[in-house]
């Protein structure tokens, strides 16, 4: 007894084209969100440099109070820098050495955790465009090979064949196109993470070494 598996594969054709499509847009929104939540943290050059000439006089006249409304204002709170710093000055009486690690674990947790998870959905698209258009190319080779068989038996026209083939490759090279800016934009902002880390820690390091000098 013979199956007739053809309308299942062809099915699966919109199948996967609508997945590939689905896969792109959220690539897409996730890239946009991430973009969003690094430019959210970070604080541009003069906005930097005002920030810290603000808490500087403040630290020499041990306003610990005028910090935390100065980092919880609605300029700088949804930014990383005074975010670490309001923690800072909330357990402003522990030993340095404990300060840093708990700002070290609180920045891993509150910051670099909520951008390493849209991070790795980015990630998980580009691994899962390829597949997808290789499952169409799976899927157009085995409807190829049926009509091939159906072809010898009837003597139908192998042009038919076409159709499959030209499915095949499309699926493949659909995948690929979804991945390849998806890998390009998932790096370029991977990067972007990196110089937040590296401005947060700096700019900590300079606020704790100025605290330390002031409690001393």
């Amino acid at each position: 007894m013979e199956y007739n598996f053809a309308p299942i594969f062809q099915a699966s054709a919109t199948a996967i084209y609508f997945a590939l499509a689905a896969t792109a847009v959220f690539g897409v929104f996730q890239v946009i969100l991430l973009a969003r939540k690094i430019a959210e943290k970070r604080m541009s050059a003069p906005a930097t440099d005002q920030f810290r000439e603000q808490v500087q006089a403040m630290i020499l006249k041990k306003d610990w109070q005028g910090i935390a409304q100065l980092c919880d204002s609605p300029e700088y709170w949804s930014r990383a820098v005074p975010q670490m710093v309001l923690i800072a000055i909330e357990q402003i009486d522990r030993p340095p050495a404990k300060l840093r690690q708990i700002l070290a674990g609180r920045f891993e947790r509150d910051v670099l955790a909520d951008l390493e998870y849209s991070s790795s959905w980015i990630n998980t698209i580009v691994k899962s465009a390829p597949m997808l258009g290789l499952l169409g190319t799976v899927s157009g080779m085995i409807q190829a090979f049926a009509k091939i068989a159906d072809t010898q038996k009837t003597g139908g026209d192998p042009s038919a064949l076409a159709g499959e083939i030209s499915f095949a490759l499309f699926t493949t090279a659909l995948g690929l196109a979804v991945a390849i800016p998806l890998v390009i934009a998932g790096a370029f902002l991977h990067i972007r993470m990196g110089k937040l880390q590296d401005h947060v820690q700096s700019e900590l390091s300079w606020f704790l070494d100025e605290l330390d000098a002031v409690r001393s």
